[in-house]
């Protein structure tokens, strides 16, 4: 029989910056299914969610220094400007990264690879707290 659950909850804030949210997420999701996908959806236009290397922090960094370079903040010809230096840049990261992620459950276990783990990408300096939806669809 299909089961399909879903769990809403919020993030602590965070800083600016590429942050593994795996433990957090699988304290909310509580037990998964056997067999199944986990979605993970972040509800905001200035963050996003990624699956990347989990062991090596300086990966990190360089994905706050390339995407920095990629999208600058004060670029002279953005329009968008009232909330902040920070703000239209967020909007295009999160449009670039993306704002969710779908893993496959086998054995009541994400199946990441060995050295994945889930990011929030945190475009803005003063973020606050970020909306998760998790959707665990499965058997």
């Amino acid at each position: 029989m299909i089961m399909v659950r879903q769990i809403q909850f919020r993030l602590p804030p965070f800083p600016k910056g590429y942050h593994l949210i795996t433990s957090f997420i699988l304290e909310k999701a509580g037990i998964l299914p056997a067999e199944g996908v986990m979605h993970v959806f972040i509800q905001h236009t200035s963050a996003g969610l990624t699956i990347n290397e989990n062991a090596d922090p300086s990966v990190r960094g360089d994905f706050e220094t390339f995407m920095n370079d990629l999208v600058p903040e004060d670029y002279p010809r953005f329009i968008h400007t009232y909330e902040g230096s920070d703000d239209m840049p967020g909007h295009l990261k999160s449009s670039i990264i993306g704002t969710s992620v779908s893993i496959p459950i086998t054995s009541h276990q994400l199946n990441l690879g060995t050295w994945q783990g889930i990011y929030l990408c945190e475009f803005r300096r003063h973020g606050g707290s970020r909306k998760i939806v998790i959707t665990l669809i499965g058997e």
